[in-house]
């Protein structure tokens, strides 16, 4: 119930205002959040990258209906991957982005979302690197998997998402676990309704074992995108079988970060999603949800301000 009542407020305006215009410490935001500017998000990466983690960057953003704002965001991840591989953090795949295509125009015009990832793609390119396209709620999964299509007929490496919790992903999980196909599997943090998505936990964990059973067994490259000690365990004895750099493992920037370096030091290829920029609440707002711990968390820092 708790994890509903704040996936309802990640898009209520209202509590957006409140939340936001709160003297929030700094210490909750930045659990989660690498910065606000570019430099943030370099200097995170290279943090990140030292201690032999990999990177995918989320410049925050989305539901945008300004077409002015989508350019802005492609222009803050060109500059970005060009600040990336200046600094010689792109090389091998490092570091790479994650774009959300409602923020680049995918609610104003289709093919706006399509010719601005195509501009990301290309800037991604250009730094020796890759994109992949985050996925949102479930009414935009039939759009984005079109651009994606698109996408891979000139940028075959651009990533792709498929979450647990919609009860058609072990069907996309079938037509993406091809060869060369990068797929992130993940649960899924919208709310969605119980006519598109499994509601209970139990059912979102079957549901994940299901889908990474078929992308494990597959020629592609599984992207396992979880915290939950028993999926990464259940991971890493699917994986077994699989020769090293075919897969690898995802979690969030301030999620579990011993975790993840235990993972990284027994030659794991692990990757830190790192989100940055100043339109963090909605991204916030998803984190508490994920994790009853996180709310505590956060009321602490609200109740630490005078």
């Amino acid at each position: 119930m708790l994890r509903q009542v704040i996936l309802a407020a990640s898009r209520n305006g209202i509590v957006k205002k409140v939340v936001a215009g709160a003297p929030l410490s700094r210490s909750v935001v930045k659990r989660f959040v690498a910065g606000e500017g570019t430099e943030d998000a370099v200097r995170a990466t290279r943090e990140l990258v030292t201690e032999g983690l990999t990177v995918t960057l989320d410049h925050l953003g989305e539901d945008t209906l300004d077409a002015g704002q989508a350019d802005a965001t492609v222009k803050a991840y060109v500059v970005l991957l060009e600040r990336l591989a200046a600094a010689d953090l792109t090389s091998g795949g490092r570091a790479e982005v994650s774009v959300k295509l409602t923020a680049v125009g995918q609610a104003i015009d289709e093919k706006m979302a399509l010719d601005n990832a195509r501009r990301i793609c290309e800037a991604a390119r250009s730094a020796s690197t890759t994109v992949t396209l985050d996925m949102e709620d479930h009414t935009t999964t039939d759009s984005t998997l079109t651009i994606l299509r698109e996408l891979r007929l000139d940028f075959p490496d651009t990533g792709a998402v498929l979450q647990s919790y919609l009860r058609r992903t072990e069907a996309d999980c079938r037509d993406l676990a091809y060869a060369g196909s990068r797929v992130r599997l993940c649960k899924g943090a919208y709310k969605e309704p119980e006519s598109v998505a499994y509601q209970s936990e139990k059912d979102v964990d079957l549901s994940y074992v299901r889908c990474l059973k078929l992308l494990m067994s597959g020629p592609g490259y599984p992207m396992v995108a979880s915290h939950d000690p028993k999926l990464v365990a259940i991971a890493a004895e699917l994986a077994k079988d699989r020769p090293a750099g075919t897969y690898e493992y995802q979690m969030l920037y301030g999620v579990r970060p011993a975790e993840q370096r235990r993972l990284a030091d027994a030659g794991e290829t692990v990757r830190v999603y790192v989100p940055y920029g100043d339109e963090w609440y909605g991204y916030l707002m998803r984190r508490l949800a994920e994790r009853p711990a996180n709310v505590t968390f956060f009321l602490r820092a609200l109740a630490s301000r005078s």
